[in-house]
């Protein structure tokens, strides 16, 4: 069979397909390097400088996990180490004590030497003063003796009454129509004299005179008696008595100094007003404060 001959203006011209293809393999080839490089510079979506900062930020909390895990032990051992500082100051202090009392050992011997021999000497006068106050005592002992001897010859015999003591009336006497009321001031107490012989006692005390019914009612009812005044009879301990009792009487209702009066009262019998019996003033005591019934609050009795 005949081949068929074809002509040299049919042939087909493949050089440009060729350029293009190799063209496009180029752009291809291109665009994949640009990616790998931009690959390579990215991880995981971030940066390399982010990368930097996290890396950095991951060793420093590796550092401060190692720090805080060795702090435990740097405080222990910086406290080990103050008590060997401790111990080695309170070792150098005990040192120096002892270089101090080696230093002074003689210095010590020969004051205790002569402190040991003060003592002797103040021992040896001290039991000189202890035997001249045993001499001395006995001395005193009889001293004593003949005095309590001799008072209780002087002291009156316990049977034999004391006599009562006679009051008198002193000064320019009393005028026609005057009446006395007496209380008798000692130590630590008053006694008012009703008439003779009735009396009542109380404390002498600033809240007990303020508040005792008897006394304040005395000193109402002397007010009430014409050309009356209140003579207070003075014992040698009853200055102080005197004074409150007075006082009150002139502070309280109004006493005048010619409505009060003193007499001092020698000796410790009782007292007789039988000398008084023309002025003495006499009125009956007040009635008893009423006992309150259990449960009650006691009300004060009128004067």
């Amino acid at each position: 069979m005949a081949h068929r001959r074809h002509r040299k203006n049919e042939e087909l011209m493949l050089i440009p397909f060729l350029d293009i293809l190799c063209s496009l393999i180029g752009v291809l080839v291109l665009i994949i390097v640009v990616l790998c490089v931009a690959q390579s510079q990215r991880a995981k979506g971030r940066t390399q400088e982010e990368l930097d900062r996290s890396q950095k930020y991951v060793d420093a909390l590796k550092k401060q996990k190692e720090q805080t895990a060795g702090k435990p032990i740097i405080e222990a051992r910086l406290a080990k180490f103050e008590e060997l500082k401790k111990e080695n100051s309170e070792k150098e202090a005990r040192l120096a004590m002892l270089r101090k009392l080696l230093a002074t050992s003689a210095d010590i011997k020969k004051m205790n030497q002569e402190m040991s021999q003060n003592l002797v000497k103040e021992l040896d006068n001290l039991l000189v003063e202890i035997e001249g106050l045993a001499k001395e005592d006995g001395v005193q002992k009889k001293a004593i003796a003949a005095l309590m001897t001799e008072i209780q010859k002087r002291e009156p015999p316990k049977q034999k009454v004391v006599p009562a003591v006679l009051v008198q009336p002193g000064g320019s006497g009393l005028a026609k129509g005057a009446k006395v009321f007496f209380v008798e001031a000692s130590g630590g107490k008053l006694t008012i004299f009703w008439d003779g012989k009735q009396k009542t006692v109380l404390s002498a005390a600033d809240e007990i005179i303020a508040t005792d019914i008897a006394y304040n009612y005395l000193l109402q009812e002397v007010l009430k008696v014409p050309n009356a005044k209140i003579i207070f009879l003075l014992r040698d301990d009853g200055m102080g008595s005197y004074n409150k009792g007075a006082g009150w009487a002139q502070a309280t209702y109004g006493y005048r100094t010619d409505q009060i009066g003193k007499l001092p009262i020698p000796g410790r019998g009782q007292i007789d007003l039988q000398m008084f019996k023309e002025f003495l003033g006499t009125m009956s005591p007040p009635p008893p404060a009423p006992v309150p019934a259990p449960g009650t609050v006691p009300t004060p009795p009128k004067i």
